[in-house]
């Protein structure tokens, strides 16, 4: 069983902008891209330029991974968020006893579930307002 925590970059729709920056800056690796478009049922209101935004990257810098994400509505990313925590394991049970303890006196902002992405996932801030992905890889 694996665990490991890796920062997790939301950003205003310059995701792609950002990704090249760093192959050149940090000598990244791009190991994975998904825009919106790119995932199953997308809601049809998504325009064009929506569903081109990432939805999830993973890059590889050194022996760690960076991820990011454009936010899909345009809108600015809140206070707190601009950086998060994403813990994946390889175990959906692990991975949602993390969830439901880092969930006490905090706000679950997604709720652990399956998605198409992955088995198990959910994204909560805990009381101390760090927020946090949990993730269950594939």
């Amino acid at each position: 069983m694996t665990v490991k925590l890796s920062p997790y970059l939301n950003m205003e729709g310059n995701v792609k902008a950002a990704i090249q920056f760093y192959e050149q800056a940090i000598d990244a690796k791009v190991l994975s891209i998904i825009t919106y478009g790119d995932m199953p049922d997308i809601p049809n209101t998504f325009t064009d330029d929506q569903k081109d935004l990432v939805a999830h990257a993973n890059l590889q810098v050194g022996e760690t991974e960076l991820m990011f994400s454009d936010v899909p509505d345009g809108s600015t990313v809140e206070k707190g968020k601009q950086v998060t925590i994403c813990i994946t394991t390889n175990d959906v049970a692990k991975s949602k006893r993390f969830f439901e303890n880092l969930q006490q006196d905090g706000i679950v902002n997604t709720p652990f579930a399956a998605q198409p992405f992955s088995p198990g996932f959910g994204d909560v801030t805990d009381k101390f307002g760090v927020t946090f992905q949990i993730n269950t890889e594939l």
